[in-house]
């Protein structure tokens, strides 16, 4: 681009402040000009470290900015990223992109009818190591199942322990999009919730049906002490068994990856990419479908 990206940052917590403000500051197509928050110090000392302008309300940042980048509970993600986008303002969006599907669909309507750029921060996504082995699953074919673990003590100790909206939703909502995004990525669209629970020790068991055919169950808790966490994706079919390898990429380096993505959108007026809002509504679907199959 001939002019930096003019970036605005709504959240100011552990995540926004290890990864998104500086990921943003650093890349030569964007500049952080703007950081609203809740908590009103936060927003003026992360502005302060990266020159950015600390503000006051959430329509003082879309005054500034061409595009908004979100670090903030589902909940108050979605109403801002509507307006942020009926304002023609381009979205970089958490997972998940809302606090329902009610919600997700109205911001994906709002993303469509304005035109603008939408990216989910599906971490892994946008690391090349995941994208190669799922361009080689993809050519290779005949898969006819999978699984997904994602286990940690997210909940018990460290920076998003606590995190209300995570306690409260827990596991399904935090990292439920990372592991079915993948699953569906590698087996094929998710298009049954064939069973879920929940058990008393808050660990989930989703069991997914996928077009084509394909079988999965995704594991998932964050309330056991597991150092470190495990997070594995696992696929079998007729050419034996592939276990989706992590080779080191960090959370700043996927997020470094989805800024070249969203600067190269805003530039060539692109605005459909395979992690644009659409998966996010997608992945939306799919949590709630796991949840009313739970409590049903």
């Amino acid at each position: 681009m001939d002019e930096q990206l003019r970036v605005g940052l709504v959240g100011a917590g552990p995540w926004a402040t290890s990864v998104h403000a500086p990921g943003i500051a650093d890349h030569p197509g964007t500049r952080l000009a703007a950081v609203w928050a809740r908590r009103e110090e936060a927003a003026a000392e992360l502005a302060e470290v990266h020159g950015a302008t600390a503000v006051r309300t959430p329509e003082e940042l879309l005054d500034a900015v061409d595009a908004v980048a979100f670090a903030v509970p589902p909940e108050v993600q979605a109403g801002i990223a509507v307006a942020a986008a009926e304002r023609g303002r381009h979205l970089i969006l958490e997972k998940p992109i809302a606090a329902s599907v009610e919600d997700a669909e109205r911001l994906a309507d709002a993303v469509r009818a304005n035109g603008v750029a939408s990216l989910v921060v599906l971490t892994k996504r946008y690391a090349p190591e995941t994208r190669e082995q799922l361009e080689q699953l993809d050519r290779v074919g005949g898969w006819v199942g999978g699984s997904a673990r994602w286990l940690n003590g997210g909940l018990l100790s460290g920076p998003y322990s606590k995190s209300p909206w995570r306690h409260e939703r827990g596991p399904l909502d935090d990292v439920g999009p990372h592991a079915f995004d993948l699953l569906d990525a590698a087996l094929g669209t998710i298009t049954d919730v064939v069973a879920a629970d929940r058990s008393e020790h808050d660990v989930w068991q989703v069991v997914f049906r996928h077009e084509g055919g394909a079988t999965s169950v995704a594991t998932m808790t964050m309330s056991l002490p597991l150092n470190p966490g495990i997070a594995e994706v696992v696929v079998y079919g007729e050419h034996g068994h592939r276990v989706l390898a992590d080779r080191g990429t960090t959370a700043q380096q996927a997020f470094t990856n989805l800024l070249d993505d969203f600067v190269a959108m805003v530039d060539s007026g692109t605005t459909e990419h395979p992690l644009d809002v659409r998966r996010g509504l997608h992945l939306q679907r799919v949590i709630d479908l796991a949840r009313r199959k739970c409590e049903g």
